[in-house]
């Protein structure tokens, strides 16, 4: 069974960092993408940023240059480095597996920025 965990969630004020990881259950987690999206108050749930199984990342403009992924294979474990946050970042994250095509979603942890 695959399942994504996430934690790391938090209050932090503008300017500032947090690091979100998602662990997830299941073998052969090297060969998944990763990915991590976010959904806003009375918005759709939008892409963040995914990693390939080969560890290359994408990111969407809105956090480029702020925002980092990456993969640790050993520990099942993707992470979300996110820096010079905003108010506009705000917002409940998702990690996302996609596993031989098939995609399986964590239950979110909130991200609230304060201005």
């Amino acid at each position: 069974q695959v399942q994504p965990v996430e934690s790391g969630g938090g209050l932090v004020q503008a300017g500032g960092s947090l690091r979100l990881s998602c662990t997830v259950s299941g073998s052969d987690f090297s060969s998944n993408v990763m990915g991590w999206y976010r959904q806003a108050p009375g918005r759709q749930r939008e892409l963040v940023t995914l990693i390939t199984s080969g560890g290359r990342p994408n990111y969407a403009d809105s956090v480029k240059g702020r925002f980092t992924i990456s993969r640790d294979n050993a520990k099942k474990t993707v992470y979300l480095q996110m820096n010079s946050l905003k108010p506009e970042d705000t917002a409940v994250y998702y990690c996302r597996a996609v596993k031989y095509g098939y995609a399986y979603w964590g239950q979110g942890t909130q991200v609230t920025v304060s201005s």
